[in-house]
């Protein structure tokens, strides 16, 4: 699998993560480290302890990591989920964070075949 095959895959914007990183060894790194990242298990943690702030911090740095990558499909949820944490627990938090929860499971597979298919 290529990294634009990885990006359709996973529902990013590879032209334009490559307008910012300019390099597919840059862009390799950063996709593969993603999966590194624990914000996402810190998501769940505080989703499953109705903990706001935690979960915001959580769903907020998600959407960075996203932007920053154009993983445009979980960032998108990501996004949601922290305007709806952003002041009050929003009515509809859990439904979006099963669309994150979703979301999450789309990139990080597709960021898993890629890594399984370059050997790592």
């Amino acid at each position: 699998m290529t990294l634009p095959e990885c990006y359709g895959k996973l529902q990013g914007d590879y032209d334009e993560v490559v307008s910012r990183l300019r390099s597919d060894r840059l862009i390799q790194k950063f996709v593969l480290k993603f999966l590194d990242d624990e914000s996402y298990a810190n998501l769940c943690a505080a989703m499953e302890a109705e903990n706001r702030e935690e979960a915001f911090r959580a769903a907020h740095t998600i959407k960075g990591m996203c932007q920053n990558l154009s993983f445009t499909r979980l960032g998108e949820s990501a996004h949601q989920l922290t305007e709806a944490l952003r002041n009050t627990w929003g009515d509809n938090a859990q439904e979006l964070f099963r669309q994150v929860q979703a979301d999450y499971d789309l990139t990080a597979g597709a960021i898993k075949e890629l890594k399984a298919q370059l050997g790592l």
